[in-house]
């Protein structure tokens, strides 16, 4: 690996360890053996690695949505079924010790703060909504369209982000995939019986 590597696995350390907020480029730079100023050639500023290593671990995150190593089952994609199973996958990552997810809701209450992560967090987010479509409705990711992607991905990224402050803030009650589902069920006949 060369430097530019090694900043970004090294970020990717320093975040699950310290967060936004608490982690210096020094950290950085310790955790990756390389220097100071290799932040910068390579990633213009701390904020901008750190952004980057944070949307890294989140890609990481696709095969526990799918399943893990037994993937998804035969739900037919679009279905409820599929819905609530890709949604059951996405809350067992909330659930592990050490999740994450726990840095969104730190960009969220400190994005003033931290306005460089912020930023390149809110425009990641099309691309993040583009990704969960084929999950829960089957395709693939480059051909969902921008319109799709603004409207029922970004449907489905304030959904994911909605149960992240859940889980985060009260894992105790936070709704199951099993909840979210019959939700939605209850929503679509309310609507189809117009």
């Amino acid at each position: 690996m060369g430097h530019r590597e090694d900043l970004l696995e090294g970020a990717k350390r320093c975040l699950l360890q310290k967060g936004f907020a608490r982690t210096t480029a020094r950290d950085i730079v310790k955790e990756s053996g390389t220097n100071l100023a290799s932040i910068g050639y390579h990633y213009g500023s701390k904020g901008a690695l750190l952004a980057q290593a944070y949307v890294s671990l989140v890609e990481g995150m696709g095969d526990a949505f799918e399943g893990g190593e037994a993937g998804l089952s035969a739900t037919e994609p679009g279905s409820l079924e599929r819905f609530q199973e890709v949604w059951s996958n996405i809350i067992g990552t909330m659930r592990q010790p050490g999740s994450l997810w726990h840095l969104s809701m730190e960009v969220v209450t400190m994005g003033d703060q931290l306005p460089e992560v912020r930023d390149h967090l809110a425009r990641a987010q099309r691309e993040a909504g583009r990704g969960l479509i084929p999950l829960l409705m089957g395709g693939r990711e480059e051909d969902v369209s921008d319109e799709t992607a603004d409207t029922v991905g970004m449907l489905y990224v304030t959904l994911m982000t909605g149960l992240i402050a859940q889980w985060t803030f009260d894992p105790k009650t936070a709704p199951g995939a099993e909840q979210i589902a019959e939700g939605l069920r209850q929503v679509i006949a309310a609507a189809t019986k117009r």
